[in-house]
């Protein structure tokens, strides 16, 4: 077992072909508990499938579900060997206070081009993320950043969702204003959590807002604060990030010119190692 949450389980897995048992594969395991109740097992299902059949070396669509009578279903991903991109750059913070070197910012830059090349994906494809945030991307060791679906993760990350009165707990921390108030969601808006997944890195994964209460915080971004620019983050860098969180979904910029932009600017960080 991998990660235990209070309905959801992820394992560490093989997976056997049936027609070649000699060829194993390993996958991450998505399922629930006994005890999970109707509404949590359709929401997994209904999140998993959110990038089925798309291809893009920076997604991670599921492979697998299996469902059987009786049985609680089980959905498969490829497997990542260092997993959950949020609980990497904290355990890299820890590391941190003892090796400064532990991960450069470069090494941060080049994940976040690898998001944006990944989102741009989406953006082409008309898919809408919702849920973009560092928590739904995983992580190898050769630093190869995938975004995955959301399933799972309000289970996973509880202190990253908030009900706000209506039944349903959502990343508000990481949601544009017209998300928050009107319920609006576009590839504009997955930029803004882009912008809140960029600061993330930045942060080696501390959470954003955090001494903002949920309730406040469509009027507080609406007052035209955001989050603070990071301790050894560069002015170009926080740019990138405010540019995303413009409060008119059209003022933002597109996947595109973030993957453009960001690749230059590692390249300028190359040139000055």
């Amino acid at each position: 077992v991998l990660f235990i949450g209070t309905f959801g389980r992820i394992f560490h897995g093989i997976l056997i072909e049936e027609k070649d048992p000699s060829k194993e594969k390993q996958v991450f395991v998505k399922t629930v508990k006994d005890q999970a109740s109707e509404v949590q097992v359709t929401m997994m299902l209904t999140e998993s499938c959110k990038l089925r059949g798309l291809h893009h070396r920076n997604l991670l669509p599921i492979t697998h579900v299996c469902i059987e009578e009786g049985e609680k279903p089980m959905v498969l991903l490829p497997y990542m060997n260092w997993g959950n991109l949020k609980l990497f750059l904290r355990q890299c913070k820890l590391v941190e206070a003892n090796n400064p070197q532990a991960i450069s910012q470069q090494d941060l830059v080049h994940m976040a081009i690898q998001v944006a090349c990944g989102m741009s994906y989406l953006a082409r494809r008309e898919v809408i993320h919702k849920d973009l945030a560092a928590r739904n991307c995983v992580i190898d060791d050769a630093l190869q950043v995938k975004i995955t679906d959301n399933a799972l993760s309000r289970d996973l990350f509880p202190m990253d969702y908030h009900c706000l009165g209506d039944n349903e707990n959502r990343p508000v921390r990481w949601m544009a204003l017209e998300s928050l108030v009107n319920n609006e969601f576009s590839s504009a808006s997955d930029v803004w959590a882009f912008g809140v997944t960029l600061w993330e890195l930045m942060t080696l994964g501390q959470t954003p807002y955090v001494d903002i209460d949920p309730f406040e915080m469509a009027a507080y971004l609406k007052d035209g604060y955001r989050i603070a620019q990071p301790i050894n983050c560069p002015d170009e860098l926080f740019a990138v990030m405010a540019c995303c969180w413009a409060l008119d979904p059209e003022e933002r910029p597109k996947f595109q010119q973030l993957v453009q932009c960001l690749t230059e600017f590692h390249a300028a960080l190359g040139a000055y190692v």
